[in-house]
């Protein structure tokens, strides 16, 4: 979606691990204002401020997390591997710590007397060891005087074609609000399709080599056999690791004969289907137009792969700032 600009900013907002600003763009466009916004990539950090703005501070939030002003609201896509499918599962577990980050969170609501909370994360998180992590966490911001709702949203209901199921984890502080719950964004038809935001102008690079083809578009080996997909109306759920060019049954390629024929020069050695362009992955998650990317190929599909969709974001946030002005005790 394309930038709104001039909406007046009513309610601050502090972002953890804000990664590309995802959730803050879409947030801002709802009226919000973020104040302060954190993530320990540097690459992520340098690609916010060129295109979201200067508050980021880049850091481990456990060594920074005593620079957060007062704020409204604390929004944050808490790191998701500990729960995803394609990670170990470890949950609170997680040997890097990264589980426990939602602890950070609850510290720094409780601190801050944070008067809304906002929490993305995959969908796995809900049946992590048997649903028993989601009841803790449900049950810990229960205690720390919340209100807590919750619902999966998939991105392809709100405007992109891409399959993206997200847990969106909206509480608000007792001590403020009505007990009310809070009515989620309705699905919205779905008009355009991954084809219709292919670029028009795409570099040779991106096409597969032959070579690389019988991998990728391959049915497996053994115990790991899945039918190869590409050219689907709806993409895949873009993922943090999709530069390393998994198989088709899990990641985007699509067939560009107009590209191939046009910008393809040695044709013996590359075939008429590639993988996505970061820019067409920057419009699956509903980045502007105007876009800069100041990072690598690589380090951009890794930000798009762990980004918020904005359109998603935007729809929560509007939502948000409704029950805000219409549950205040």
């Amino acid at each position: 979606m394309e930038r709104i600009t001039k909406i007046p900013k009513k309610y601050k907002l502090v972002s953890l691990f804000a990664g590309i600003g995802g959730i803050d763009l879409g947030f801002e466009y709802a009226g919000f204002e973020c104040i302060w916004a954190n993530d320990f990539d540097a690459n992520a950090c340098k690609t916010y401020r060129a295109n979201v703005g200067p508050q980021i501070v880049e850091g481990d939030i456990r060594l920074v997390k005593n620079q957060i002003p007062n704020h409204d609201i604390l929004v944050g896509g808490f790191p998701c591997q500990p729960f995803s499918t394609l990670g170990k599962l470890q949950g609170f577990d997680d040997e890097q710590n990264r589980g426990t980050l939602f602890f950070e969170i609850k510290d720094i609501a409780i601190k801050h007397d944070t008067k809304v909370i906002v929490l993305e994360n995959v969908k796995n998180i809900v049946t992590h060891d048997k649903g028993e992590t989601f009841k803790r966490i449900l049950r810990e911001l229960d205690e720390a005087g919340y209100y807590c709702n919750w619902s999966i949203l998939n991105s392809q209901d709100y405007g992109v074609p891409q399959r993206r199921n997200r847990v969106f984890l909206v509480c608000f502080n007792k001590k403020y609000f009505k007990n009310v719950p809070f009515e989620y964004p309705e699905k919205e038809e779905l008009n355009v399709t991954t084809q219709d935001i292919l670029d028009k102008d795409v570099e040779e690079k991106y096409f597969l080599t032959e070579k690389i083809s019988h991998t990728i578009l391959g049915k497996g080996t053994k115990g790991y056999i899945v039918e190869p997909t590409i050219d689907l109306p709806i993409s895949k759920t873009l993922t943090a690791t999709m530069h390393k060019m998994h198989r088709a049954s899990q990641d985007n390629y699509v067939t560009d004969q107009r590209n191939y024929d046009k910008n393809v020069k040695d044709k013996t050695r590359r075939i008429a289907v590639r993988k996505l362009t970061p820019n067409e992955c920057r419009q699956l998650q509903g980045f502007p137009g105007d876009w800069k990317q100041v990072v690598a190929d690589g380090s951009a599909y890794k930000q798009f792969g762990n980004a918020v969709t904005v359109n998603v974001a935007y729809k929560v946030a509007c939502n948000v700032f409704k029950h805000i002005e219409e549950n205040r005790l």
